[in-house]
């Protein structure tokens, strides 16, 4: 069983990358849809400010990894290669190293104004934001030094590739493809 995890800034193409790998046969487990699925059954709305707070709040309870955890044991479970989608903080990447001796972490990133405008035509419930709300929401998961808090510079920084995807699509997959033949 390969593990891949993916991390990175905000509307870089994290989704794009896991995509393509689930045409390559991965199975795809995200804390994205893990945190919604928690704000639903709470009664709470369905955007970046409240996922944030819940995911740290989890973290802080159930532990750093918590998330990460949960998302590798379903992944486990199911057996076959996987690919977990998008680890926030150091110690959700360092509990994957620990559970999986064939875990691979990659990282992507874009221009943030490119990742603006790829938020924006998404237009998921949690992406309806102007592009100053679009960088204060990085900010506030760039800075935590808390084990369980997010700290996404500190994770791109853990990644064996991090994929620039500032160009087309077939750019992307050519590099998650290279990145793949070199992690082998």
């Amino acid at each position: 069983m390969h593990i891949i995890g993916i991390t990175g800034t905000i509307g870089a193409g994290k989704g794009t990358v896991v995509d393509y790998l689930k045409l390559k046969g991965f199975q795809h487990y995200s804390a994205r849809s893990l945190l919604l699925a928690e704000l639903t059954k709470r009664g709470l709305e369905n955007d970046r400010n409240a996922m944030r707070p819940l995911a740290n709040e989890l973290r802080q309870t159930y532990g750093p990894a918590y998330i990460a955890e949960t998302l590798f044991q379903e992944a486990e479970t199911a057996g076959g290669h996987a690919v977990i989608e998008s680890l926030r903080t150091v110690g959700e990447i360092e509990a994957l190293k620990r559970l999986s001796s064939s875990f691979v972490l990659l990282a992507v990133d874009a221009h943030p104004k490119i990742r603006h405008e790829r938020v924006i035509k998404r237009g998921s419930e949690t992406d309806d934001v102007s592009f100053e709300e679009f960088i204060e929401q990085e900010l506030l998961e760039s800075e935590g030094k808390d084990a369980w808090a997010q700290n996404l510079p500190a994770c791109i920084e853990q990644a064996h590739v991090v994929i620039t995807n500032d160009g087309p699509l077939e750019d992307l997959h050519k590099a998650v493809d290279e990145a793949l033949e070199k992690l082998g």
